[in-house]
């Protein structure tokens, strides 16, 4: 049996201001890293195996935390990085509302139908994120791994684990710092628990957000 935490990254200044980050290296805030280093110590009681990352610093941030206290590298890989979203890169919630009206809407509607423009689509998503994530579980046979990514992959990740098409990508809240476990064997992948923030209430003042 392998089970996978599939983590989010703690929180940057561009999520609370609600800009689009994509490929932008943000790093974490203050509250991130806090965050994160309250990750580290919910996880430092279990036995983790491996943890592989998004190259992005505040994905690897997150990961080093997790990774400090069993002694384990972070493994950095392209297949994690986050979403790219193109010409909606660096603007603001509002302002893609506003430039963008009828495809921001499509996004909302049907997601997995949107390609942004200069960026990605949810499919080309799943089809570098997917194949590593099963590999990663083949390769492991037996324990525990932890992938930390983005919003718009773990998402997707966690859709396909499930057996969901990317239509159901709204359907899936994912906060900041969220932890999302899954047990893999006997053929079959079953969702343990989801967006597990309940180690984050020492810096909850203000709720964590989905975006």
């Amino acid at each position: 049996m392998v089970e996978i935490i599939l983590t989010r990254h703690g929180e940057t200044d561009w999520n609370t201001a609600e800009i689009f980050r994509g490929r932008a290296d943000v790093d974490l805030n203050e509250t991130g890293l806090k965050q994160a280093e309250l990750l580290g110590e919910y996880l430092s009681g279990e036995k983790i195996d491996f943890v592989y990352s998004s190259p992005l610093k505040r994905a690897v941030q997150t990961a080093e935390a997790i990774a400090q206290p069993h002694t384990l590298d972070v493994n950095t890989v392209q297949n994690l990085i986050d979403f790219d979203y193109g010409e909606w890169q660096g603007l603001a919630h509002r302002e893609v509302r506003d430039k963008y009206p009828e495809l921001y809407q499509d996004w909302l509607d049907t997601p997995e139908q949107v390609r942004i423009p200069g960026g990605e689509s949810l499919e080309d998503v799943r089809s570098r994120a997917m194949p590593f994530v099963e590999d990663a579980v083949m390769r492991c046979r037996e324990g525990r791994i932890v992938f930390v990514s983005h919003r718009v992959v773990n998402k997707v990740l966690i859709c396909a684990l499930l057996g969901l098409g990317n239509a159901h990508f709204w359907n899936v809240r994912l906060d900041t710092g969220g932890i999302s476990r899954f047990n893999c064997g006997d053929g079959r992948v079953v969702l343990i628990s989801h967006n597990d923030t309940s180690y984050l209430k020492p810096v909850q003042s203000i709720p964590p957000g989905d975006f």
